[in-house]
């Protein structure tokens, strides 16, 4: 979120900062976007217990007075239903710690380790209805070395990660759709 938003800040960006939003109220992002001059807001999810549907609901009410074109989810760790994701469709996008179509979902680092895979990555996608599977606007490819552990090799993802998803971010706010690949 924080190389987003300083990305934004940049000259000629074709996107604003308008809200920083989390279900965790001691989310670190919430401060360093205060601290850029972002707004933010918290939706706790937890009182809302399986009630999805309302969780989503004081989630697009936070949203509305901000009027965002496009959401981009960076850290964000809740399954968003079909309810909440088909109206943004088109206009939401996000990172995986993966080269989707692979490992879907949660401990990717470990699998593609276990897998064997001679590498890893993340990837940014636009988010549909189905979990990290929407269409894939940008890659960044990183070996897994015969030393790895899930956090090493999340660590050198990450970094990769800060740099594909601005870079996403400033075509897809551009309305060009060309994926980024990054090595």
């Amino acid at each position: 979120m924080v190389r987003l938003v300083e990305d934004m800040a940049r000259d000629n960006h074709p996107a604003q900062s308008v809200l920083v939003v989390s279900n965790r109220a001691d989310a670190g992002g919430l401060t360093k976007a205060a601290e850029m001059g972002v707004a933010t807001a918290v939706v706790d999810h937890r009182p809302f217990g399986k009630d999805r549907a309302a969780f989503e609901a004081a989630l697009q009410e936070a949203l509305a007075p901000h009027a965002p074109d496009i959401l981009c989810l960076a850290g964000f760790m809740r399954v968003l239903t079909a309810g909440f994701v088909t109206p943004w469709e088109g206009r939401m996008i996000n990172i995986h710690p993966s080269l989707l179509p692979k490992y879907r979902g949660l401990h990717t680092h470990a699998r593609a380790i276990a897998a064997g895979d001679a590498e890893a990555g993340c990837t940014v996608h636009e988010v549909t209805p189905e979990l990290d599977d929407g269409p894939i606007l940008g890659q960044a490819r990183v070996p897994i070395l015969a030393d790895d552990t899930p956090d090493t090799l999340a660590e050198r993802v990450l970094a990769q990660e800060h740099r594909l998803y601005p870079a996403v971010l400033r075509r897809f706010a551009a309305d060009d759709l060309t994926p980024v690949l990054l090595d």
